[in-house]
């Protein structure tokens, strides 16, 4: 497994990491059994890069890493996870330092850590990016030993480059994918200039960009894909990249004619974001062992050639743009 640098925070990581919100919550049932085979066939392969929040599964998630982290102390993984979306309200006023220690403590015992690799702010409300308070405070906790560094989890191009211009923000985690492409005009190259790394989420497009739904697909009742399509839970834009459902299956079937032969639509997908300059590490889901080998395994893809990056280039142009391009 090919690693990069995670920006700021000095520490190389595999460029194929996992996503570990599926094994929280609100993709339907997962079982801790699985949960668990999830995480070390991912290790297995080659993943040192896992991504959790405090609030995946009220927790779940981080516990099961955390279990993970405790069965293999050699293997050099690095736990990322996030804070402040347990703020109720979430409203700017919330992430005060009380309450950003209070969520740095329940995350490290989750996770069964002292310090925290990484942490960063779940998309927060826009003015808690330009508020100097929050990063004192959160520079204050590095210097407290709590975690080693932070970064920022955002909805949008203009918080990420508000985020990126900051002088300790390590990374910046947003979604990057075939269908959702903005990103790459003006963020990947701030965090470049910057040192900033980039850790890409929703790069399958929750599922669209696997090429295996039609317009018949259903999902379980405690799915996002099915209680949040209008945004009614979160940013819309968490599901299915914001992308209506109907015009994301036809212009997946067209990616999908573009799948190179012995490969997945879904590793092409997780290949085009490993392509992109700038990506530190990109970090699809998974709910079993099997997803999890698969999605490791886009990280051997040869990069695509010209001709299919034009040709999903264009595929977005004529069907995906007008949706997403000016929304976020």
């Amino acid at each position: 497994m090919e690693h990069r640098r995670l920006g700021r925070t000095g520490r190389d990581v595999s460029v194929v990491g996992l996503g570990c919100w599926q094994l929280g919550a609100d993709w339907g049932e997962v079982s801790e059994q699985d949960a668990l085979a999830t995480l070390h066939a991912a290790a297995d392969a080659g993943v040192t890069f896992f991504d959790t929040a405090d609030v995946y599964g009220d927790g779940r998630s981080e516990r099961l890493v955390g279990q993970l982290l405790r069965a293999r102390p050699d293997d050099g993984l690095f736990a990322a996870t996030k804070m402040g979306r347990r703020a109720d309200p979430h409203v700017a006023a919330a992430f005060t330092g009380e309450n950003l220690r209070a969520w740095n403590d329940r995350s490290r015992r989750n996770l069964g850590v002292d310090v925290l690799d990484l942490v960063q702010l779940h998309c927060p409300p826009t003015s808690v990016l330009s508020d100097d308070r929050v990063y004192d405070e959160l520079d204050a906790m590095v210097d407290e030993g709590r975690l080693r560094a932070y970064g920022v989890s955002v909805e949008t191009v203009d918080e990420a480059l508000t985020a990126i211009a900051r002088p300790h923000v390590a990374s910046i985690q947003i979604i990057l994918n075939v269908f959702r492409r903005k990103p790459l005009e003006r963020v990947l190259p701030a965090a470049v200039e910057a040192g900033v790394g980039i850790v890409v989420r929703v790069p399958l497009a929750s599922g669209l960009l696997s090429g295996k739904y039609d317009e018949t697909t259903t999902f379980a009742a405690d799915d996002h894909r099915t209680y949040n399509r209008s945004g009614e839970a979160f940013d819309v834009g968490e599901t299915f990249a914001g992308v209506p459902f109907e015009v994301g299956v036809e212009a997946a079937r067209e990616v999908a004619a573009l799948t190179p032969s012995g490969a997945t639509t879904a590793q092409l997908a997780l290949r085009w974001v490993l392509d992109r300059p700038g990506v530190s590490v990109v970090i699809p889901g998974a709910r079993t062992a099997d997803q999890a080998r698969a999605n490791a395994a886009s990280a051997e893809l040869a990069p695509l050639d010209t001709t299919t990056d034009e040709r999903l280039e264009e595929i977005y142009d004529r069907l995906v743009r007008a949706h997403v391009h000016d929304r976020w």
